[in-house]
């Protein structure tokens, strides 16, 4: 380079000149720069980030049985149509609509007057078939007594004996007719069945209803309230593995006894009305692959409503040591569930579990983890496998024992 500014001075002046004193101090000031170029000073590059803190804890190891959901469809236990059971004019509607009514509440009541009638009508044949018996009967004793004697013929006897026979039957027949008038009579009274809940009256006083068997009058209907039914459709799997609890003892089947159940309405998170299945079918719908049962359930304060949706569950294992983390530390991988776990060397490993059910607000992992392994909480959208961070351990615990922070989302406080 100092060459080059030489070969300058040369070329515009002679030595001592005022252009070969600017051209000179131009060259220096190149040759500077260059020199300066080719020996760069100690500058230092940017420190690299600190590793990413992300919160961690342990899994909670705990004895678990799982459950099997189950939509279910709420039946009463009892339901019947009201109808009437004689013709004539509805004089009395006696509840209001949708009231509960205890068995033998008088709910209709249709005219009673001509049944009334009848029945005295036939209480008095009655008692005139009764005197014609009482006369034909002493007539019989007293021919009974002259045949003895051999004072009247057995003609004579044998009309007599015959006439206390028929008159026999004519009392029967007017008892019959009594008993016949005292129903019809009863059933203008309309009375509950059974205890439960009514519908509407369907029949407003007034009305002229009939009572002749299938084309009789609708009146109401009554279903029952407590207990209530709940059915549901088991699946064939679902059905080979309750076969297999119970060969291994595990549970047993609902063909053996009652076995425990567990219901929750649509708007309750958990499962609070406890009953038993008390019954299944005897063959598997070919046309859904389904098995129905049956849960009975108390119901003292009606809550439960025939026909209501509901969710039913029912144990579908045995006990074994589950791993629960919080439900938000899962994470998805190609339709796999994963969890970030963190190494001793503070680098980040995913691990491919089988998650179950939800226990005490926390998420059982069957298989996968490990008690020892220290489960990444937040930041899951950064952290990826092999990558340094800063773990800051936190205990969760079961809610019995837990304190809010540690069951919180430190994502989402």
């Amino acid at each position: 380079m100092v060459n080059d500014s030489i070969s300058v001075l040369r070329l515009f002046g002679k030595p001592g000149s005022i252009s070969q004193n600017k051209i000179l101090g131009f060259a220096c000031g190149m040759a500077l720069l260059t020199l300066c170029s080719c020996h760069p000073g100690q500058s230092q590059a940017p420190p690299p980030p600190p590793p990413l803190p992300v919160t961690v804890t342990h899994p909670v190891a705990k004895e678990i049985v799982d459950y099997d959901e189950y939509t279910a469809r709420l039946s009463a236990v009892n339901s019947v149509e009201i109808r009437a059971r004689v013709n004539g004019y509805l004089q009395n509607v006696n509840f209001k609509d949708g009231a509960l009514v205890k068995k033998g509440d008088l709910l209709f009541v249709i005219d009673p007057r001509p049944y009334q009638a009848e029945l005295d009508r036939s209480q008095a044949e009655l008692e005139r078939a009764q005197s014609q018996f009482d006369l034909a009967q002493n007539d019989y004793k007293r021919a009974t007594e002259l045949f003895q004697n051999k004072a009247i013929s057995a003609e004579e006897f044998d009309t007599r004996s015959k006439n206390e026979a028929g008159a026999d039957a004519a009392v029967k027949s007017a008892q019959a007719n009594v008993e016949t008038a005292q129903l019809n009579l009863d059933y203008s009274k309309i009375l509950a069945p059974i205890d439960g809940r009514l519908s509407r009256a369907m029949v407003t006083e007034g009305n002229l209803v009939t009572g002749d068997g299938k084309d009789s009058t609708l009146l109401t209907t009554l279903v029952s309230v407590d207990p209530i039914y709940a059915y549901v459709d088991v699946d064939e799997k679902s059905v080979m593995k309750y076969q297999e609890l119970d060969r291994e003892g595990v549970r047993k089947s609902s063909r053996n006894g009652p076995v425990p159940a567990e219901l929750g309405l649509l708007n309750e998170g958990d499962f609070p009305h406890k009953g038993t299945i008390d019954f299944v079918d005897n063959q598997i719908d070919s046309t859904t692959g389904t098995l129905r049962a049956r849960g009975v359930f108390p119901n003292p304060d009606g809550s439960l409503i025939p026909g209501q949706f509901a969710r039913m569950r029912v144990t579908g294992s045995g006990k074994y040591t589950g791993m629960l983390v919080p439900d938000y530390a899962l994470g998805i991988d190609q339709e796999k569930k994963i969890v970030y776990v963190v190494q001793p060397d503070k680098t980040i490993q995913s691990k491919v579990v089988i998650p179950g059910q939800l226990v005490d607000g926390l998420r059982v992992v069957r298989s996968g983890l490990d008690p020892t392994d220290l489960v990444v909480l937040d930041h899951l959208q950064m952290v990826r496998p092999g990558m340094t961070v800063n773990p800051k351990e936190q205990q969760v615990k079961l809610p019995d024992g837990a304190t809010s922070e540690a069951l919180a989302d430190p994502a989402h406080p």
